[in-house]
């Protein structure tokens, strides 16, 4: 497809790099390329859909197309997005994906200004309630969900504890190995966090997750599988010839929205960051520090954390409970 070889600028053919200050890209793979900056895979996979739709948007079809685009063509393209009624984050970030790549084409002469200079970004939003969290009850509910007589269940209740024990991300789970869980630091049993930019924290592990992932590896066989995934596919293909863990997503769809939906939790936004929030909430309602949330989070700044605060809006203290005829 035309745009395939348009994001392929490290493609063989010379026809479409012949202009000379193209030349250069042509033995470039695209990830170095665009997106030398960028540690995270999830961005990378994000911000290469972000080109691609503008692509489509703009009629780019081939490399030298991207000297033709204007500042007239971002605001109709940002216009677009709005009408289709995306969020202002979710704008951003297309915004964000499409200045990355010209800045970069600037770098290396490939184009002569970034069209998306000077373009408006929406406002950063307040999030607040965006990604609801459960209540004790429903939390509790959920980690006693999966069976506990299963391999599938005992692994699936492991997971749930420590995510919810611990406000780890789903991609921080999946790349959690065994040599990860449980290693003694000042007497006291961590867990080796892989967090966002390849930055590496240490969560001290809570007793009630620490049980129920040794009963797992007990149960799955493979505690001493140092370097393997910590949490595996119970029935991984037949063909395989090393161990599969869980990605991401598997561990969404497989180990958390699967319970959700037999317990009838529902709601907007109860996706994939519910656990994380519900964890950080439930922290900063039994007076944890925020500093301390903030760097158990792995968030870079603290304006993140506050998301999670909800101590002076929760409903047990509406006034409405102090009306009394």
């Amino acid at each position: 497809m035309a745009e395939n070889n348009a994001l392929s600028l490290g493609a063989s053919s010379g026809a479409l790099l012949a202009d000379a200050r193209f030349r250069q890209l042509q033995e470039v793979p695209p990830e170095v390329l665009w997106f030398a900056n960028l540690s995270s895979s999830h961005t990378r996979r994000a911000y290469k859909a972000d080109i691609k739709e503008f692509m489509a948007f703009a009629g780019v079809r081939k490399p030298e197309d991207f000297r033709d685009v204007a500042r007239g063509h971002v605001l109709a393209w940002r216009a677009q997005l709005e009408k289709n009624k995306l969020s202002g984050a979710t704008v951003r970030r297309k915004l964000a994906a499409l200045s990355s790549l010209y800045e970069h084409l600037c770098d290396v002469n490939a184009v002569a200004t970034n069209p998306v200079k000077g373009v408006k970004r929406p406002k950063v939003e307040t999030y607040e309630g965006k990604t609801p969290a459960l209540g004790d009850s429903q939390a509790r509910d959920l980690l006693n969900a999966p069976p506990p007589h299963t391999l599938k269940g005992v692994r699936d209740r492991a997971i749930l504890a420590v995510l919810l024990y611990h406000a780890l991300r789903r991609e921080e789970v999946a790349k959690l190995r065994v040599k990860d869980f449980n290693i003694e630091r000042r007497g006291v049993r961590h867990i080796r966090v892989n967090g966002k930019g390849g930055k590496l924290r240490y969560i001290p592990t809570h007793p009630a997750a620490s049980s129920l992932v040794v009963e797992y590896l007990d149960k799955a066989g493979h505690v001493d599988d140092a370097q393997g995934p910590l949490f595996r596919q119970v029935h991984p293909p037949k063909a395989a010839t090393e161990p599969r863990g869980l990605t991401p997503n598997g561990i969404y769809q497989q180990s958390v929205k699967l319970y959700m939906r037999q317990l009838g939790f529902s709601g907007e936004n109860l996706g994939p960051h519910a656990l994380r929030a519900t964890a950080a909430t439930n922290a900063l309602d039994h007076q944890s520090d925020i500093a301390k949330v903030q760097e158990w989070l792995g968030h870079a700044n603290i304006a993140t954390t506050r998301i999670y605060d909800k101590r002076s809006s929760r409903p047990e203290d509406s006034p409405t409970f102090k009306v009394a005829y």
